[in-house]
């Protein structure tokens, strides 16, 4: 009998990370009880208020003992321990129970998923503790003399771009992964997942720590983010006794525990417009799971909706946590710092949803032999609809199930029949599976478990690690750092990848890119390590400490060495450590060494310099890899970073710049973009770094199909390295200051226009002319203003632009238009001049404001209508013998992965001092005319004066004078002078 429950959610905060604390981050997130706070850092919102089951405060009041556990120093800390006892130990209990049970954890990356799930050294997450626990009360069972038998086995799978890896049998890779099948009885499953028997919690230690090294090797030979696939660790624990009627009776419990990927916006990393995403395939199974559980929530409430199970590899997989027969908890990490606002608010949003779902579970327990007859009738069932040759309508009564087949095509329906019949065919295949799995002895399951490859002995490799030589790897996951090591005895050790023509494998295995058969050989001499090229390679791209390796060179403790485009390592020597006392460096900051020693100094005092180097650290890497499989595959493409000005990008004006409440990236005064550069047709692309990464998850991917030995001529549509011929590429820019207007002044100007490297690259001739609402241009010195605060201030304002012409532009671009905004209006368009260096596109365009408020004078005052000049590129003509994409690089001289660094960073488009010094003038000049005219028309009251005799003057007359705003309202306060009536006036008035 089933019974309904709801998933049980918490919330947990961890303490500021070293990236938060250099951006001298602040704390907004309070917790009281079991209720989340979230300020707004801006404070234009209220704070936001979430309950959950559990909200675990972990960023600070905590102390770390001499064993490097973190403990409580006050009450309200919440260590690995607490999250234990009140999810774990519910989970374990459950189990024992015969409930299936769930934990999944969510949140961006780098919030702390990893560390309540697996943990960090002696801070043991909630798997490796349950693990534990489990063994230590089955222990407990047999001691007291139970009479059950207890068994458990171990799985460990990750989702990859949409495929199912099995972290436990590498070796069994097939292309697209596992494949994910439905059963009756079983459910969704990952059909050849390899299961093993393990009898204690150092096998599962061991098989944990397999399963990691196993990943880690997986994600350095292709490129992959850790932090973009899931894990899913799965224990399955039954036990077996006899019932009152003297049956053999199971009763079992299947438990996943899900690290899920990083759960960025799209608009934060993804490419918003690009025609290539790797959202996808990187992102499907996260936005598929919201679907579900969005779904699933309307559900809970009465709603009859479909639920997407099937839109995800992922979904599938989780669908019994989420709307089957299991306990689901949740765990929801997130960031501390006012930067990542965001997506802390979107984490508790999706949490806050999640608790609203709700399970029916029930008890796994029944008679084996019921088991195994369910399953033969089942087969019995399959068998007799593949003989029959009919297609069901739906395989199964699944709600998210509903393709109608009948309105299908002939072609379609053979498809389908096709697909079915194979599914049939593999869940009868599963069931015979099952049905031996329920009839071996428990012995005879371990004795399975033990044969093929012998698992490491995690503690016995770590004691020799501590007086061997050896390499351990960095990754950007710290989870993963570490967990490929290479022990270095005396002799020779050859590094490289596996040579097929010779058979030869060298004693230290690496594949990926640019990894030669012979690479590098490490030479141990007594105490002394030593590291040298292979000469049959003198190609190959070996980088200690930062700088290329020339010649044989010594190692010392705690030396970086990078081998091809992807392989960092630390050089650990435990008989020098002792005299270090400096830390190892981390991945970031070796990766930061090595952008260093390329060119890139951006100093290390400002927030900026903070940014852009946490930028390069993750996109220099990348720029490598893609530059390495464009030469590999030929591709024609080469790829640089290039360090672009805000400005340069139009990101100036009060207006257009971001919220204050957005975190200091969006806020930085340079931008790290990506040059696409196709080197055979010469044509040149700006990427965003979001833009540039998105393709690159893409590139992995063919990378992947063509080492596989797949065709990998695409087409252009899919080939994320190539852009679609109507491509429109920005030209040029320039920043048009408004000042003028501000002061209603005309202005005429021949400005420069300049790429992004600050290099001009044509003329632009622009007018602004201030006017009135309706568009009638006011010529007449008249209308300047000489205090805009006072004169313009809640009045309305008019002026037009115009774009009459650009002058010298390049003659490779075709189809140019120009684009500009105003203020926070949409941008404004000429029409579009096919090929010309010297366009005239005789442009213009009415702005109006209804009420100047202040805001939107300071903009007028201080900021610009930024002008970007776009057109379209020409291809250049293929000359002589086509060359592949390394000898063109060669060729050309290219550098490698860069162009532009901080010591020559483009300059402005616009000299600001120039444009301001310039404006004085002017005003200075308008402000000379009106004084000139003011007073000659006081001179025309004296001499009126003179001519009617009077000696004195009204003080309104000259004050309507001296205040006119037009020569009628002069002539009109003129005219009040009384005319001379004879002497009897004496001259008086």
């Amino acid at each position: 009998m089933s019974e309904e429950e709801s998933v049980k959610v918490a919330v947990r905060v961890r303490p500021f990370n070293k990236r938060e604390r250099e951006r001298n981050a602040t704390l907004i997130v309070e917790m009281k009880g079991p209720t989340t706070v979230l300020n707004d850092p801006s404070g234009e919102n209220e704070p936001k208020r979430f309950t959950f089951d559990y909200s675990y405060w972990s960023h600070d009041s905590f102390k770390e003992e001499a064993s490097g556990y973190l403990a409580p120093a006050k009450p309200h800390y919440a260590d690995q321990n607490m999250v234990f006892k009140d999810v774990g130990l519910g989970v374990l209990a459950n189990a024992w129970e015969g409930y299936n049970c769930s934990l999944f954890a969510y949140g961006q990356t780098g919030a702390g998923k990893s560390w309540s799930i697996v943990g960090y050294g002696p801070n043991k997450g909630i798997v490796p503790l349950f693990c534990d626990k489990l063994f230590v009360q089955i222990e407990e069972k047999k001691s007291g003399g139970e009479a059950a038998s207890f068994e458990v086995e171990f799985s460990m799978l990750e989702i990859y771009n949409e495929q199912v890896r099995d972290l436990l049998n590498p070796a069994s890779k097939r292309k697209g992964g596992l494949k994910v099948r439905q059963h009756p009885k079983l459910g969704f499953y990952a059909d050849g997942l390899k299961t093993v028997a393990v009898n204690s919690y150092q096998d599962i230690e061991n098989r944990m720590e397999e399963g990691t090294k196993n990943r880690t090797v997986a994600a350095t030979n292709m490129n992959a983010t850790s932090s973009r696939a899931h894990t899913i660790v799965g224990i399955k624990f039954t036990q077996k006794y006899q019932n009152a009627a003297g049956q053999e009776t199971a009763k079992s419990s299947v438990i996943n525990l899900v690290d899920l990927a990083g759960s960025e916006r799209a608009e934060s990393t993804g490419a918003t417009g690009d025609r290539l995403k790797e959202g996808a395939a990187i992102n499907q199974s996260l936005s598929s799971l919201g679907n579900v559980i969005a779904a699933l929530v309307d559900k809970a409430n009465g709603k009859q909706v479909r639920v997407p199970y099937r839109d995800s590899t992922l979904t599938k997989l989780l669908k019994n946590a989420l709307g089957g027969n299991s306990k689901t908890i949740m765990i929801a990490a997130i960031s501390p710092a006012d930067i990542n606002y965001d997506e802390t608010l979107s984490t508790l949003r999706y949490a806050d949803r999640a608790k609203q779902i709700k399970t029916k579970v029930a008890v796994n327990e029944d008679p084996t032999e019921k088991l195994i007859r369910e399953l033969q009738e089942e087969n019995e069932k399959l068998k007799k609809l593949l003989e029959s040759g009919g297609i069901p309508e739906k395989l199964d009564d699944d709600d998210d199930d509903e393709e109608d087949v009948k309105s299908l095509s002939k072609d379609e329906r053979e498809r389908i029949r096709k697909e079915l019949e194979e599914e049939m065919q593999a869940r009868i295949l599963a069931s015979e599976q099952e049905m031996e799995e329920m009839k071996k002895t428990w012995e005879e399951k371990m004795q399975q478990s033990h044969t093929g490859p012998t698992v490491p002995d995690a503690g016995a490799a770590r004691k020799e690690k501590e007086s061997t030589p050896h390499l351990y790897n960095l990754n950007i996951d710290p989870q993963l750092t570490g967990m490929i090591v290479h022990l270095l005895k005396p002799g020779q050790h050859l590094v490289g990848s596996s040579n097929e023509e010779s058979g030869e494998t060298p004693s230290i295995l690496l594949k990926g890119l640019n990894i030669q058969p012979q690479h590098a050989a490490f030479i141990v001499e007594g105490d002394k390590v030593f590291l040298d090229r292979c000469q049959s390679s003198p190609d190959a791209k070996i980088i200690v400490n930062g700088q290329p390796l020339t010649e044989k060179d010594e190692l010392e403790h705690n030396d970086r060495i990078m081998f091809g485009a992807n392989h960092l390592y630390i050089f650990a020597h435990p008989k020098q450590a002792g005299s270090q006392k400096q830390p190892a460096m981390t991945y970031e900051e070796a990766q930061a060494e090595i952008n260093q020693n390329s060119g890139f100094v951006l100093g290390k005092g400002s927030l900026d310099d903070l940014i852009l180097n946490d930028d390069l650290v993750e996109v220099m890497p990348a720029i490598e890899q893609a530059n390495d499989m464009s030469e590999e595959m030929d591709k024609k493409v080469k790829f640089e970073v290039v360090i672009v000005p805000a400005k340069v990008l139009g990101i100036v004006g009060s207006k257009t710049e971001p919220s204050k409440r957005k975190p200091p990236e969006v806020q930085s005064t340079a931008r790290v973009m990506v040059k696409m550069r196709n080197v055979d047709l010469g044509l040149e692309y700006l990427w965003t770094k979001a833009k540039f990464m998105n393709r690159k998850y893409l590139m992995d991917e063919m990378y992947e199909s063509f080492s596989d030995g797949e065709d990998i001529n695409w087409p252009d549509e899919r080939d994320p390295f190539t852009e679609p011929p109507d491509h429109e590429e920005m030209i040029g820019g320039l920043h048009l200051y408004l000042q003028s207007i501000g002061y209603k002044i005309e202005a005429k100007e021949q400005l420069d226009l300049t790429d992004i490297k600050g290099i001009e690259v044509g003329k632009l001739n622009v007018e602004l002319w201030p006017c009135t609402q309706t568009g009638k241009v006011l010529r007449d010195e008249d209308a300047f203003v000489d205090d805009p605060e006072t004169d313009l201030k809640g009045q309305p304002l008019a002026f037009k632009v115009k774009i009459l012409n650009a002058r010298g532009l390049p003659d490779r671009f075709t189809d140019i238009y120009c684009k500009f905004r105003v203020y926070t209006m949409e941008p404004f368009q000429t029409q579009t001049i096919k090929k010309a260096i010297n366009p005239d596109f005789k442009f213009e365009q009415l702005v109006s404001f209804n009420a100047i408020d202040s805001q939107e004078l300071d903009y007028l005052l201080n900021g610009s209508a930024y002008v970007q000049l776009f057109g379209k590129q020409v291809p250049k003509k293929r000359e002589g013998k086509k060359l592949t994409t390394k000898q063109i690089v060669k060729k050309s001289g290219m550098l490698k992965g860069k162009d532009i660094g901080a010591e020559n960073m483009p300059k402005a488009t616009v000299d600001e001092g120039k444009v301001g010094y310039q404006f004085q003038i002017l005003t200075l000049k308008k402000r000379l005319e009106r004084l000139e005219k003011k007073m000659a028309q006081m001179n025309k009251v004296v001499e009126v004066a003179e001519k009617s005799s009077k000696m004195r003057v009204k003080t309104e007359t000259i004050k309507t004078v001296l205040h006119a705003k037009n020569p009628d309202a002069v002539e009109k306060a003129i005219k009040t002078i009384p005319k001379d009536k004879g002497a009897g006036d004496n001259g008086k008035n």
